[in-house]
């Protein structure tokens, strides 16, 4: 049995201010050693039920370079650092057997929610087929692409609600309420880790009855992006066109797969600086 989990740093416990998630911020070193503990506890969730399993974990926030690799269980094998193929489910393929979602956030415009946003800050919005998704949503529907199901996520409350929407026999840890953008009350970490461990477990047993997320294509996809330069970059393109309004992009991909290699170009493309 093979299962993928990824791993975010926005829906860790503890977690609720850009100083612990950034990199170049003095308590980054605490949030990725938070964030190393909790990928643990769903791996040691995924063994305790399947003790043969392979498992893989795809460091998915910011740089793909947080995960502590010599503090990471040494049964998993750890996916870092980027570009690289899908992204946050990098290692994900047809036989993966389950996917679970750690420390994951809600949707740009989702509140009360920590630190949500969609994939960068230039991103207002993603709707595929006329609905609005966020991380969750199009990591979900990418591994329902692929026929894999997602049987857990763990974040704040709204996060999990957001996942129960898509998959509601799905599994759901909230490892803190969220208060705000910034604020939240959080369980203890080892609290945290202990629930998480015992759901991945659960999840994982149980994997046969929960479905894949399936969107058949064609599909329209929209994307509002923050800056005009940003859809100006977009057009270029081929088969984006701008919608009117002026900061809505828009294609058509064949299938999910398409959509969200489309939609992580654009990100890249948004983070570009005018000169």
């Amino acid at each position: 049995m093979k299962a993928l989990i990824s791993v975010d740093l926005e829906g860790i416990s503890g977690i609720v201010h850009p100083a612990e998630t950034n990199p170049d911020r003095y308590d980054y070193e605490r949030g990725r050693a938070l964030m190393t503990a909790e990928a643990n506890a769903a791996i040691a969730g995924v063994f305790d039920a399947e003790p043969d399993a392979v498992v893989w974990v795809a460091d998915a926030h910011g740089t793909f370079r947080n995960l502590l690799p010599e503090d990471l269980d040494r049964r998993a094998h750890l996916v870092r650092g980027k570009p690289r193929p899908l992204g946050m489910l990098a290692g994900l393929d047809e036989q993966t057997d389950a996917a679970l979602f750690v420390g994951y956030h809600a949707r740009a415009g989702a509140g009360p929610a920590v630190l949500a946003h969609t994939i960068s800050d230039s991103i207002l919005d993603v709707r595929v087929g006329g609905r609005s998704l966020g991380e969750i949503g199009l990591n979900a529907a990418m591994a329902g692409h692929l026929d894999v199901p997602v049987v857990l996520l763990s974040g704040d409350n709204s996060a999990c609600a957001e996942f129960s929407e898509l998959v509601p026999s799905g599994v759901t840890v909230a490892v803190k309420q969220s208060l705000g953008q910034a604020a939240a009350v959080a369980l203890h970490p080892q609290e945290a880790r202990e629930r998480l461990r015992r759901a991945a477990a659960d999840a994982i047993s149980r994997r046969g009855s929960i479905s894949p997320l399936n969107m058949a294509g064609p599909l329209d996809v929209e994307v509002d992006l923050y800056g005009p330069y940003m859809v100006d970059l977009a057009l270029l393109v081929p088969g984006v066109t701008r919608v009117a309004g002026g900061r809505t992009v828009a294609f058509q991909a064949a299938d999910v797969g398409d959509a969200y290699r489309l939609i992580s170009l654009l990100v890249q493309l948004a983070s570009i600086k005018p000169n």
